[in-house]
């Protein structure tokens, strides 16, 4: 079976609104590149015993999830740290995250001209960024060479921890995707057809979409209300998604009981994602 998949995004920064969040659209587009989608997405900020509840929840699941944020080493990095609570294990240094961190001291080192010294004070600090739960694998960043890593929860969940900077997070994140997640992928061309209806309620229209999904059971139902469209104004947009070649025959369907129904309807759209 395909996996929920959920996204945690931590950081202080995202909740104050200094910066906005990027990492949910991205994430949604990845997915959907796939044929996935996703379930949920958390927020929460730079607080241990919020971000170790929210890990907990995760590991205890079946899921599929994606950590962004707070795995850096300055104090209000707090994840790996986290992580490691919440699966009742201890932080080590992963043998190949070291190589990898090692890699990138010489590299900064050629940067600035000087011979590498990996003894200076910062450079030993630098290798905190390894320092993962017991039993995590590394996940390779493109960018810098400080790799996220990847824990599984005593439920069968696997959580996906990468850094909060998107030019790093989301190289990883398809890297995740493409060497754990393959098996689950769909990317069969799927359709959402739709069209604005005027003045309906959603309560008098869901014996409708009850009995759409119930006779085309491969395709969903959605029902998007807004009540102050610059466009439209109040109104519901109601239509069917799924597969392509199964989409036609229930939107058919939905439109005859639309038309039954007596509603007022208003423009037909098309999406293909």
């Amino acid at each position: 079976m395909t996996p929920a998949f959920g996204l945690i995004i931590v950081g202080d920064e995202i909740l104050s609104g200094k910066r906005s969040d990027q990492h949910l659209p991205k994430v949604i587009e990845l997915l959907s590149a796939r044929g996935l989608s996703l379930a949920y997405a958390n927020y929460v900020g730079d607080h241990p015993e919020r971000i170790t509840a929210c890990l907990q929840r995760a590991f205890a699941s079946d899921d599929m999830v994606f950590c962004c944020g707070g795995i850096g080493a300055t104090p209000d990095d707090h994840t790996r740290q986290c992580a490691a609570r919440a699966l009742d294990c201890e932080l080590v240094l992963h043998p190949e995250a070291e190589a990898s961190i090692r890699e990138r001291m010489q590299d900064i080192a050629r940067e600035q001209g000087m011979a590498p010294d990996p003894e200076r004070p910062d450079n030993v600090h630098r290798l905190n960024m390894g320092r993962f739960p017991a039993g995590a694998a590394i996940i390779p960043n493109p960018y810098n060479k400080i790799p996220g890593f990847s824990c599984t929860g005593a439920g069968g969940a696997m959580v996906h921890f990468v850094p909060g900077f998107p030019v790093m997070a989301w190289p990883m994140i398809e890297w995740a995707l493409e060497q754990h997640c393959a098996a689950f992928f769909h990317r069969s061309p799927h359709t959402e057809q739709s069209v604005i209806v005027f003045g309906a309620l959603e309560a008098a229209l869901t014996p409708l979409m009850e009995r759409i999904e119930k006779m085309h059971p491969a395709v969903r139902v959605f029902s998007l209300p807004s009540v102050d469209h610059p466009r439209y104004g109040r109104h519901i947009e109601l239509g069917v998604k799924g597969p392509s070649p199964l989409v036609p025959a229930a939107w058919q369907d939905l439109k005859i009981g639309l038309h039954a129904f007596g509603a007022n309807c208003g423009p037909e759209l098309v999406r293909r994602p």
